[in-house]
């Protein structure tokens, strides 16, 4: 019998994408699945909808909302199956796509987390900003992707068509073995969301497991769904769970330089983005500088470490992408690793 795939979709006020991509997600060709819409105290009628044209669908509803991290630590509780698919609302999906993941990680128990390949929604010849064919990390904690670098997104011409080991998967369409998302205690609720994914899969490393990225899947995602491109409380949350993920994962000696390294390089953005008349900006990077060393000082209990510190990281780039794209004017996953297309 073929393993239980349970795919939960966190909603809050989703309306337009339920009625746009859940026909797609429905129209998955694996036989032992079921679809879960987990809503976060939505004030639209996201669960009169569903409720009404996809009775099939099983219906979770959260007290409040949680967020994208205690949301799934809140709905997962409530679901047995043995993988997890986190997959966003605004996603379209092939019929075929869920087959290729689970195989892969079927054939190797210590395959913690895969993602399928993300192309973007609106030009689907490109790969999608968050996770595109498999999420890296560099020395500095800035993540990039197989086919995204910063805001550039690649074409897809098949250059990543290889199954691969990275650094993390996407949370926008994230598989992983339920057993190991319990043993890790999921994701780490202070995050709220941005960069939680990154965060697990750092962690799932550290215990030993793979993270791999399956690109015979491939899913669309529109991206931008909740918080858009720019949103202040977005650029908050991404500097800020950033620097908490670093101050987690990294061996207390690098963190002690690291760190204090990336509070300048985000001053430098900042000054750079009030420079072009963006002031929202350094207001979201001084709040989150702020925000974080509340919670280096106070509040590290409230998050979830690392219990094991033995695995090898992989897709973990030595060098710093920002002075290879930035500087040195290198656009393409290729060329930021030396590699030829």
């Amino acid at each position: 019998m073929q393993p239980k795939v349970s795919v939960v979709i966190l909603n809050w006020n989703g309306q337009k994408h339920l009625q746009q991509f859940l026909p797609s997600v429905l129209a998955s060709t694996y036989s032992n699945v079921e679809i879960v819409l987990a809503d976060n105290a939505s004030t639209d009628d996201s669960v009169d909808f569903v409720q009404k044209n996809y009775p099939e669908i099983k219906i979770l509803r959260l007290s409040e909302n949680f967020g994208f991290a205690k949301g799934y630590n809140e709905a997962l509780k409530l679901v047995e199956a043995d993988y997890f698919v986190l997959l966003n609302s605004d996603v379209e999906v092939e019929s075929g796509w869920i087959e290729p993941v689970i195989a892969l990680m079927e054939s190797d128990k210590n395959i913690g987390a895969c993602q399928p390949k993300l192309r973007m929604y609106a030009d689907k010849r490109l790969f999608e900003y968050a996770g595109a064919a498999g999420g890296w990390l560099d020395r500095l904690g800035y993540p990039f992707a197989r086919g995204r670098i910063f805001d550039i997104c690649e074409e897809d011409h098949g250059q990543y068509d290889d199954i691969a080991q990275i650094f993390w998967a996407s949370g926008a369409a994230m598989f992983v073995r339920s057993e190991v998302y319990k043993e890790l205690d999921g994701l780490d609720e202070y995050f709220f969301a941005h960069q939680e994914e990154i965060d697990l899969c750092w962690r799932m490393q550290l215990h030993g497991y793979k993270i791999m990225v399956c690109p015979k899947s491939v899913v669309y995602h529109v991206g931008g769904g909740t918080l858009p491109k720019g949103n202040e409380r977005k650029v908050y949350l991404n500097f800020r769970n950033n620097l908490i993920m670093m101050a987690k994962n990294l061996p207390v000696a690098m963190a002690l330089w690291k760190i204090p390294y990336r509070f300048l390089l985000d001053a430098i953005s900042a000054w750079k983005t009030l420079l072009a008349g963006e002031t929202h900006y350094i207001t979201a990077i001084l709040r989150a500088h702020g925000s974080f060393l509340k919670w280096l000082f106070f509040e590290r209990k409230k998050s979830v470490f690392a219990k094991k510190r033995t695995g090898k990281l992989h897709g973990y780039y030595t060098h710093s992408v920002v002075w290879k794209h930035f500087i040195l004017g290198e656009k393409s996953f290729s060329e930021i690793l030396g590699r030829k297309k």
